[in-house]
């Protein structure tokens, strides 16, 4: 007995460490498969798709024998992460290219997805423990057996596939058919190795997780809001003081009642509560007047490289992924380039998840409260009517910066799960050619958090105080997180 426990512990350990090149090799075939399936429409898919297969399995029957869903049985900590990274650089994709995905619309799509990830995968984790009970509201409930066998990679890739066909419902046809064939590319990969009644009970198993959190998701007051970002029930306060649409497109106020919506964790809303910025003056002694005048000379004697950072963390919707994004593909590179198991990325995910989407409502509640009037307004009527500030300034108040408080959540979940002393690089931009993408080296998450931060005074649309009570907003945000996952 002792033997056939050893021998089969011995055969796991073998085939997990293949796994990444198995399936790398077989995500090849499908794609071979797919670069001749438009030339090949007179055939059945089903029958192309099988002769292709069994070519390969005769040629590398022995590489294929390892292919992850040897890993059936076992715990979703001893699956590997490349499902998950995969999807939220899909999603990455989605969020820039498709209609109406805000800074805040897109928190929220990652907020639920990174949830439903880990709601299901720590099932296989027995020491991990669900959300449900613990976020606002959150009650799951699932038909599942510890006793019976689960394809892990299988639950993620369903909920994953579910949550972001959900969210991305008005994604382009392109975008929508990338949806679909990453679905389909695992699926059809983890079955070929796998006994039918474990891939459909994995499916069952993430189908009933996507349904539930779905459902909660559609009652937090954001329901379809990336239809509906300039609400015309809106009125402005009225007053010098207050914010104004600004230059060059004089947009209404994005978003003006976020901060009403469900957050995800109580405690990051009602408890997280930022000093009141100085009070408005028109006096040049005043501390409010020094504070645009401060704004007005960064812009004015910014570097080269100051133009850089503020380029590089603008994020703007429809030309990146926007700050959540930007976020998540911080997470996404260092969870691939630390070769996390399924479970610690998808727990990863969730913790930035969770304190991204509560920043954005955290940040819209101060916001919308305050009514800050942006610089470029104050200093075009009171200092320097022809000045310009370096990036075009968003629609919505000025009190906190939205990049301040996210960055911050980032650096403390970051900083909880690698270490305060973790230098990195980050890579999100490499590939873009509008601005100097150039990836950007830092000692540890709080320097990059800082950077974040200050890069919105060299593009001259906040203020010191804006900046700095945001980054604590979001250390206090990212805090909370933390200790959610270690009760």
């Amino acid at each position: 007995m002792f033997s056939e426990i050893k021998s089969e512990y011995i055969t796991f350990y073998l085939a997990s460490k293949y796994n990444d090149y198995t399936i790398s090799f077989m995500r090849t075939c499908w794609k071979i498969f797919r670069l001749y399936k438009s030339l090949l429409k007179e055939l059945k898919t089903t029958y192309i798709l099988s002769c292709i297969l069994v070519v390969f399995v005769s040629c590398n029957n022995s590489e294929l024998s390892s292919i992850e869903s040897t890993n059936q049985g076992y715990n979703s900590n001893q699956f590997n992460s490349e499902v998950v990274v995969n999807w939220f650089n899909l999603m990455k994709k989605l969020t820039t290219e498709t209609s109406g995905y805000t800074p805040p619309v897109a928190a929220r799509a990652f907020g639920y997805t990174g949830i439903a990830l880990y709601e299901g995968i720590q099932l296989g984790t027995p020491e991990k423990e669900s959300l449900s009970n613990k976020l606002n509201e959150l009650n799951i409930l699932v038909d599942f057996d510890d006793t019976k066998v689960y394809h892990w990679s299988s639950v993620a890739n369903t909920i994953l596939g579910n949550m972001i066909s959900y969210f991305y419902d008005n994604a382009t046809e392109a975008n929508k058919y990338l949806i679909d064939d990453l679905r389909m590319e695992y699926k059809t990969l983890f079955a070929m190795n796998m006994d039918n009644s474990i891939l459909e009970r994995s499916i069952t198993l993430g189908n009933q997780i996507t349904s539930q959190i779905i459902e909660w998701s559609e009652l937090d007051g954001g329901l379809n809001a990336q239809f509906s970002n300039f609400p015309d029930d809106y009125t402005p306060m009225q007053g010098d003081e207050f914010w104004k649409p600004t230059a060059p497109d004089f947009l209404p106020a994005l978003q003006p009642y976020w901060g009403t919506n469900r957050p995800f964790m109580i405690s990051n809303v009602e408890n997280v509560n930022p000093l009141t910025p100085p009070e408005y003056s028109t006096d040049e002694n005043s501390v409010f007047y020094q504070r645009a005048l401060s704004v007005y000379e960064a812009v004015n004697n910014v570097s080269t490289e100051g133009v850089i950072i503020a380029e590089f963390w603008s994020d703007d919707p429809e030309t990146s992924a926007t700050p959540p994004g930007h976020s998540i593909a911080i997470l996404n590179q260092l969870i691939e380039e630390n070769d996390f198991n399924l479970m610690q990325a998808s727990e990863a995910f969730a913790m930035l998840a969770i304190g991204i989407n509560d920043a954005f409502i955290s940040c819209w509640k101060t916001k919308y409260s305050t009514n800050y009037i942006r610089p470029i307004t104050f200093i075009n009527n009171y200092i320097d009517p022809n000045w310009t500030p370096i990036l075009v300034t968003p629609p919505f108040p000025e009190y906190t910066s939205g990049h301040s408080v996210q960055s911050g959540v980032l650096a403390k979940v970051l900083s909880s799960i690698f270490g305060d002393n973790y230098s990195f690089m980050d890579k999100t931009h490499m590939n873009r050619t509008d601005i100097d993408g150039t990836p950007r080296s830092f000692e540890n998450f709080i320097a990059m958090a800082e950077e974040a931060a200050i890069s919105r005074l060299y593009g001259g649309i906040h203020y010191q105080e804006a900046i700095d009570n945001g980054l604590e907003q979001g250390y206090a945000i990212g805090n909370n997180v933390i200790e959610l996952f270690q009760d």
